[in-house]
């Protein structure tokens, strides 16, 4: 299923930038925007972004959203500001690496072969995961500035839940995306 950038229109690419935001806005913040607790889908969304959107500006859009629900959500409840440091613009190139993965994908024949996604979603969200939680215990201030070392140690405690919701929500969009692929398939032939 080659979902690739340049076969989308611009209606379609809307269309995904729609839901793409719409999964932000239900996902991130703390949960101040739903009433449902749903862990943050932010790294499957940008991977998703880079993948089906590709250009830079969409990237520029979607991370001065997730800084406006996280801001915002700060202005609501200071305490969820706590993570609002320097360290917070480390989630650009955290991000940035997601949405690369998804620009390698789209390059591919077949972005959700399972080999070469589940590769692709691994390798990114660790990098991701490095570059965020590196960049949050280096320069948040909170921390004793010991060393990217030491600042290892503080971070990997949150590594499996990191991985599980990430690995959880990159199952439900490989699944998505065989569903759709099987709807093509059968959907009757458009004269």
């Amino acid at each position: 299923m080659n979902l690739a950038l340049n076969k989308l229109s611009l209606a379609q690419k809307l269309a995904v930038a729609a839901v793409i935001a719409f999964f932000m806005l239900l996902t991130r913040g703390s949960h101040v925007l739903s009433a449902v607790s749903l862990p943050d889908a932010s790294l499957v969304l940008f991977l998703l972004g880079g993948l089906l959107l590709g250009r830079a500006a969409w990237f520029v859009l979607f991370f001065i959203l997730a800084s406006v629900i996280d801001f915002g959500v700060a202005a609501l409840d200071p305490w969820q500001g706590f993570c609002l440091t320097d360290g917070y613009w480390g989630l650009i190139p955290a991000y940035g690496a997601m949405w690369l993965g998804g620009r390698w994908l789209a390059k591919r024949g077949d972005a959700f072969e399972p080999l070469a996604y589940s590769a692709t979603a691994l390798i990114t969200t660790l990098a991701a995961f490095v570059i965020s939680t590196q960049t949050y215990y280096l320069y948040s201030g909170r921390f004793p500035n010991n060393g990217v070392l030491e600042t290892m140690q503080y971070g990997w405690d949150y590594l499996p839940g990191y991985l599980g919701y990430s690995a959880m929500y990159f199952v439900l969009v490989w699944i998505a995306a065989r569903v759709m692929r099987q709807f093509k398939r059968i959907a009757p032939a458009q004269a």
